[in-house]
């Protein structure tokens, strides 16, 4: 078996942590903000489009398309987990937390037709879009990819995967 697999414990959690912060959001915070810092709060955002609420107002068909997508990423992403080189713990790692954010938000889509978004962070006049858990998810792996393509694999065992330095 694949090394890199045992990542997909980390997915599982994720997407437990997630949906349990989601469960908590939906049922506390009906209507209410709860202030953190002067910029940051919980507040509760139904999403029916994608980042950002693009394609919000599509229609409904949009649910099908993002599920979709959600699973068909994922099922390439083990393949590509699959393929991974001992030394690229790194990419294993970027891409479980990839597949638990898009499973995560799949799962909103699926019971209740929108992603339940809910850590709002602003200042002043400037807000930027809610989000949750799987979101963080998401990003934290793109980070690591993007390292990855800066050539700074800072989690890899050795330098390159035919043990030479650079």
């Amino acid at each position: 078996m694949n090394l890199h697999f045992r990542w997909l414990g980390l997915t599982c959690l994720i997407i437990i942590v997630d949906q349990l912060s989601k469960y908590w959001a939906e049922h506390s915070l009906q209507g209410d903000v709860v202030a953190i810092f002067f910029w940051f709060d919980f507040s509760l955002v139904h999403n029916t489009g994608a980042a950002f609420g693009f394609l919000n107002q599509a229609g409904g068909w949009q649910h099908v398309f993002f599920v979709s997508l959600a699973i068909i990423i994922s099922i390439v992403i083990l393949f590509m987990l699959r393929a991974l080189k001992s030394n690229e713990r790194h990419l294993a790692i970027a891409y479980c937390l990839i597949i638990a954010g898009a499973l995560g938000n799949a799962v909103d889509r699926v019971i209740y037709q929108y992603v339940i978004d809910f850590v709002h962070w602003f200042y002043q006049g400037w807000h930027y879009p809610h989000f949750n858990v799987a979101d963080i998810a998401i990003f934290f792996g793109a980070a690591l990819l993007i390292f990855d393509a800066f050539g700074k694999p800072f989690m890899n065992l050795s330098a390159t995967s035919d043990g030479a330095s650079e």
